[in-house]
C-alpha cells in the first residue's frame, strides 16, 4: 500500500510538471490549525484508561509550503504540511506530502476566485509520548479542499481554505518497562488555513 501511495503521488506531480510549459508557476506558504480523529484499539483504551489522543493535535498550529502551476481555470500543486502538539503526556507529530488539483471559479471583477479540488499523497504519523517508546508510520492520504483566493496585484494573492483528509497511518504505544498497550489509527484530519501565494 505504501508503494501504491508513492505511485499516486508521483503520478500527480508528473501531471503537474507536464502542464508547466503551458501555465504559470506559483509558490506559497500557509499557516492554520489541524485537528485529528484518532481511533484507538480496545486494548489501548483498557490499559491506558481511554487516553485523549484526539486532544494531542486539536486546533494545533500547522505550517506548510507549496509549489505548482496555475492556469486561468485550474491549478496543480504539491504541498508539505507540518503539525506537532502535546496533550498531557501524549505527543504526536504529523507531516503531509500531497499532490493536489483545484478547479478555479472567478467571482466578480476584482480578482476573487473560488476553488475546490482533490488531494492525494502520503501522511507520516509519529508518536513521541513521555514514558513510551517512539513509533512512526507512513500511510496513504486522500481528501478534498475548498476555499477562496483574492488577488492583491503584483502577482501576489491571499488564500483561505479548508481541507479534509482520510488517512491510513497508525502508531503503537509501548510503555517503557511494561510492553505494548495498543494501537492508535489516524482515521481523518481536517485543517483550516490561510496562505500567501506568489505567481512567477
Amino acid at each position: 500500500m505504501k508503494t501504491f501511495g508513492k505511485l499516486v503521488l508521483g503520478s500527480t506531480l508528473i501531471g503537474a510538471i507536464g502542464l508547466a510549459q503551458a501555465a504559470d508557476h506559483f509558490g506559497g506558504v500557509t499557516w492554520g490549525e489541524t485537528s485529528n480523529n484518532m481511533q484507538k484499539s480496545h486494548s489501548l483504551n483498557a490499559q491506558l484508561n481511554d487516553p485523549d489522543l484526539d486532544g494531542a493535535i486539536k486546533n494545533s498550529g500547522t505550517w506548510g509550503v507549496r509549489l505548482g502551476t496555475v492556469e486561468d481555470n485550474a491549478r496543480f500543486y504539491a504541498t508539505y504540511d507540518y503539525a506537532s502538539d502535546t496533550r498531557h503526556q501524549y505527543k504526536l507529530r504529523q507531516q503531509n506530502l500531497l499532490g493536489s488539483y483545484d478547479a478555479l471559479l472567478p467571482v466578480g471583477d476584482h480578482g476573487t476566485r473560488l476553488f475546490g479540488g482533490v488531494s492525494a499523497g502520503l501522511v507520516s504519523l509519529e508518536q513521541e509520548s513521555r514514558g513510551f517508546h517512539r513509533d512512526r508510520d507512513v500511510g496513504l492520504a486522500g481528501g478534498v479542499q475548498a476555499g477562496i483566493i483574492q488577488n492583491l496585484g503584483y502577482n501576489v494573492a491571499l488564500e483561505g481554505g479548508y481541507r479534509y483528509l482520510r488517512t491510513s497511518a497508525d502508531v503503537q504505544l509501548k510503555e517503557r518497562g511494561v510492553g505494548n498497550a495498543g494501537r492508535a489509527d489516524l482515521h481523518s484530519s481536517e485543517q483550516f488555513y490561510v496562505g500567501v501565494n506568489y505567481r512567477f
